[in-house]
């Protein structure tokens, strides 16, 4: 009986300590400082520069910017013109490139009678010329106008004009076409301060056939 009665009061005894754990309000651990009365702080450089360095203002000059302006000269007939033309600016400016494109250039107007079947028909029609008394001909043996019949080439389309009069008298029907060749061309383009304009025709005397416009800068 005694020993019941021990356990019982040990059971209690243990739910008391148990609820007493569980519900009893913590108190809050006080923060020491965490440097003495009157003692100020430690604080790291990195930490005192910083502020500083964001809130001070950006006190550096700066150099204001350069207006360029853009030139193209040319056209330059020949290869040597342009590299000679390239060599007298390429110190005086601040960039400098050349370019190349073709032209198309008239030759003066030829008059032909039109492309025979064959080689052989070509000459059959070159001897009706010839025995109608026209000796001025010539019987293009290749490339694009290959077997038709060459009566002249004329600067002067009046001339042109009056030949194939002749031959229609004959009873030839010629015709007239323009001669026409792609001629390349040479440009140089280049860029300088517009505050130093560079006075090209200075440095190239000898270029007198050579313009110059204003272009989009590269």
């Amino acid at each position: 009986m005694f020993v019941r009665l021990l356990m019982l009061l040990l059971l209690a005894a243990n739910i008391g300590v148990a609820s007493w754990l569980v519900l009893a309000q913590r108190q809050p651990t006080p923060r020491l400082p965490l440097t003495d009365p009157g003692v100020p702080p430690l604080v790291l450089l990195a930490e005192r520069d910083r502020p500083s360095r964001a809130a001070a203002p950006d006190t550096r000059t700066r150099s204001p910017a350069r207006t360029t302006a853009c030139t193209s000269l040319g056209p330059f007939d020949t290869q040597s013109d342009l590299r000679a033309a390239m060599n007298a600016l390429t110190p005086a400016v601040e960039r400098i490139q050349f370019r190349e494109s073709a032209r198309t250039q008239s030759y003066g107007h030829v008059v032909f009678l039109p492309a025979q079947p064959s080689r052989e028909a070509a000459l059959s029609f070159a001897r009706q010329l010839s025995a109608r008394g026209v000796r001025d001909y010539y019987v293009v043996s290749s490339g694009d106008q290959q077997n038709t019949i060459s009566l002249g080439l004329f600067r002067d389309i009046a001339n042109a004009e009056r030949r194939r009069a002749e031959l229609a008298e004959l009873g030839f029907n010629a015709q007239i076409a323009e001669r026409t060749e792609a001629r390349p061309e040479y440009f140089l383009d280049f860029a300088e301060i517009a505050a130093r304009s560079v006075d090209w025709r200075a440095l190239l005397p000898d270029a007198r056939s050579v313009t110059a416009r204003t272009i989009p800068c590269f």
